[in-house]
Formats: C-alpha cells, sequence, structure tokens
C-alpha cells in the first residue's frame, strides 16, 4: 500500500508553491510536512489528504510571512521561481492558469491569509470549513477573506490566450525572431503596449522597472541577440508555452502572455538563484 504522503506529494507541493512563489521555499515546507506526518499516529488519520493539506498549508503560510519580510528589500522586480514543465500541465487549463508566472505575479499582491485562502479555496477545491481549521479562523471569516481576495485577483489577473494552438503560434513567431534578432518580426509579434518585467535580483545585469512598447521591447530582445553565444530554444515554463535563452553559460527563462494572437507581456527571470528547475521536470497536480 503506498503511504498518502508518497501519493499526495505532488499535490503538496504545488499547493506550496502556488503559496509560495519559490520552489526552493516549497520543497522545503513539503519536507517539513513529511516530518509532521511521520510523527503522527496516521491510522487516526482519517482523511490523509485533507489532514496533509492541512499541514502543508500551515507551513507554507508561516514560510510566507518571513519570505515577504526578505522580498521587501529585493532588488528590482521580484518574480516568482520558474518551474519547467510537460505539456501535460497545460491540459488542465484551470491549474496551467494559476501557476503560471503571469498569475503568481498577481498573488503576490496578497496577504498571507488572503493568498491561502484563495489558493486552496479557488485553486484545489478546498472546503471552507477545512481551510476555517488550518488557518484557525471561523468559516464565515474565511468566506470573507475569499470573496476579497477573489475580487482583487480579478481585478488584476491578465486576460490569457486559452487555445493552445495560438499559443504555441505566437511563441514560435516569437522565437523565430528573437533568434535572428529579427526587430520588425518582434514588434510584429508583440502587441503594441506590451510590457517586459525582469527580475536579476541585483546577481545580473536586468531592467529594474518594467520596459514598455513594442519597439523598446523588440530593440532589447534583439540586442540580447547579438550577444555571444546566445541561443533560444522552447519550452514549458508554469504550464505554458514559453522560452528559455541561454548565453555563454547564462540561462533565463521567459513566459510569454498571449492575447488575440499577440504577446502582451514577458516575464523575464535571469537570476541565477532562481533557475535551478529549469533543468528538472517539476510534478505538478490538482
Amino acid at each position: 500500500m503506498t503511504d498518502p504522503f508518497v501519493s499526495h506529494r505532488s499535490l503538496l507541493f504545488t499547493v506550496a508553491y502556488e503559496m509560495l512563489g519559490s520552489a526552493a521555499d516549497a520543497e522545503d515546507v513539503v519536507q517539513e510536512t513529511w516530518l509532521r506526518w511521520a510523527d503522527v499516529d496516521q491510522a487516526e488519520v482519517r482523511d490523509p489528504r485533507a489532514y496533509l493539506v492541512r499541514v502543508v498549508t500551515r507551513q507554507a503560510l508561516n514560510r510566507l510571512r518571513s519570505v515577504s519580510r526578505r522580498r521587501e528589500d529585493y532588488i528590482g522586480e521580484w518574480l516568482p521561481e520558474p518551474l519547467l514543465t510537460t505539456p501535460d500541465v497545460a491540459e488542465d487549463v484551470e491549474l496551467a492558469e494559476n501557476v503560471s508566472i503571469a498569475m503568481l505575479t498577481v498573488l503576490e499582491t496578497l496577504g498571507p491569509a488572503e493568498r491561502a485562502v484563495f489558493v486552496l479555496h479557488d485553486v484545489f477545491d478546498v472546503p471552507y470549513g477545512e481551510i476555517a481549521e488550518a488557518l484557525g479562523k471561523s468559516t464565515s471569516a474565511v468566506r470573507q477573506i475569499a470573496h476579497g481576495a477573489r475580487e482583487h485577483v480579478a481585478a488584476r489577473r491578465p486576460r490569457m490566450q486559452v487555445d493552445r494552438a495560438q499559443q504555441e503560434a505566437a511563441v514560435e513567431r516569437f522565437l523565430a525572431a528573437v533568434s535572428n534578432g529579427d526587430v520588425q518580426g518582434l514588434v510584429d509579434v508583440l502587441a503594441p503596449d506590451v510590457v517586459v518585467i525582469s527580475d536579476g535580483g541585483g546577481v545580473v545585469p536586468a531592467a529594474r522597472k518594467p520596459v514598455v512598447g513594442a519597439e523598446r521591447v523588440a530593440a532589447l530582445l534583439a540586442r540580447a541577440a547579438e550577444l555571444t553565444g546566445f541561443t533560444a530554444s522552447a519550452t514549458w515554463v508554469n504550464g505554458m508555452p514559453g522560452v528559455r535563452l541561454d548565453v555563454s553559460g547564462s540561462a533565463a527563462a521567459l513566459s510569454l502572455v498571449v492575447e488575440d494572437g499577440r504577446i502582451t507581456r514577458i516575464y523575464g527571470i535571469n537570476n541565477p538563484h532562481k533557475l535551478g528547475w529549469l533543468d528538472r521536470v517539476a510534478e505538478l497536480r490538482r
């Protein structure tokens, strides 16, 4: 018989990652959850899945409160840690959208409790009563938090192209243009008001403020293509079609938001401390 922790490990990681935006922190939280699971009398646990989700939530909340303070001192824009995923993740459209870099960036604007309630209820369908128990709050309070969090997210979440074929077509055009330093090709596939947000963490060069406008963004990307050893390849980043850039041993992950066949947002993560998952595939599930 498979240990329930092993059966639900991918789910626990996904919950922790959704709450934290960091694969490294999520792995630590999952490990802490395992230690607590190993100490409990498992025969007394009626619903192992609910129990484990409750434990991982509490551990993630503790971690979230500490990292939130750390992120206030972060140099430049802070973006979530990108995950290399398989195309299968995209088959679950709701999961893919919710673990996307764009969505995780929106979740960063929520407080810890609001983020936990939104993630658990709206993404993983955890009943309000179970969330209340995990957070030490009343069910009515959790419902109120959920309502506010849902409105907050709805006002900020970007529209996304849900048609995978159109997503991939836009990414292919982008990839061809960026690989050749083709400025006009980039302008053609970028929305006029495209926004690039870069995260170098003060470790490597990156724009510390968003870059806006197709011509400015195209020029920026075309200059990168002139660097020695530059290569660009298609990949799947957080359940969405994306691009990996490599320049003389350094890497970057680009997550692209596609709307009406054009790229409206580019999230570029090149902080080397956040790229550990670009060479291993993350297992995500609900």
